[in-house]
């Protein structure tokens, strides 16, 4: 019994197979719309200033690596909740989270970071007063009822594949697939393949650049 359908691909990771599955699974196209949108109103973000142009027939979307600008805004994956007891170890403290956050907005010259997050009512107030520049596509009532949580995931996974410059948390396959929607749309992997660091961790090790194959 599988408890994901993306199990039975594990034994093909990176290779051809694997990446025509990826490819096919494209997200919905009403929940990137919704993203779009918040992009374009609160981002300054469009595919044509991006140079992200999204082919809706994925079998004739192959973009070479590095075309891809993205908009002008860090994209970030905050992994809490049970991630804290977890993976002590390589989960940062908000304070660490917020120090690295401000760190590659003056790096990348940006200004603002959009933020893709399971943090408590508690803790998004104090990533608030840490940084400033946070946002959050923060749905409506009616938009949950319509989207439900795993809608909701994936415009905030759709948001963050268009920063100028992603960074995940350690493990998740929330930023594996954020990873994998970058790697599709042409972002140089520099922009991609990073990961916060545990307040403590001693090896900090990055994630690893599994290459698109056409």
């Amino acid at each position: 019994m599988l408890d994901r359908a993306e199990n039975l691909l594990h034994d093909h990771y990176g290779g051809k197979d694997y990446w025509n599955t990826r490819r096919s699974m494209v997200f919905a196209k009403h929940l990137r719309v919704v993203g779009d949108e918040f992009r374009a109103n609160y981002l300054d973000s469009t595919d044509e200033h991006d140079k992200t142009n999204y082919i809706e027939d994925w079998t004739k979307m192959k973009v070479k690596l590095g075309t891809a600008l993205g908009g002008p805004y860090l994209g970030v994956h905050l992994r809490r909740k049970d991630f804290i007891w977890g993976h002590r170890e390589d989960v940062p403290s908000l304070q660490g989270t917020a120090r690295k956050i401000q760190s590659l907005l003056k790096k990348h010259k940006l200004e603002k970071v959009f933020i893709a997050t399971d943090a408590d009512v508690t803790e998004l107030e104090q990533l608030r007063k840490l940084i400033p520049q946070m946002m959050r596509f923060e749905p409506t009532w009616e938009e949950l009822e319509l989207y439900k949580d795993g809608g909701v995931a994936i415009i905030d996974q759709w948001i963050c594949a268009h920063a100028r410059y992603f960074i995940g948390t350690s493990v998740s396959t929330f930023s594996f697939r954020i990873h994998e929607e970058r790697e599709i749309l042409g972002f140089d992997p520099r922009t991609t393949y990073s990961r916060f660091c545990g307040d403590n961790e001693k090896n900090c090790e990055q994630p690893t650049h599994w290459k698109i194959v056409y």
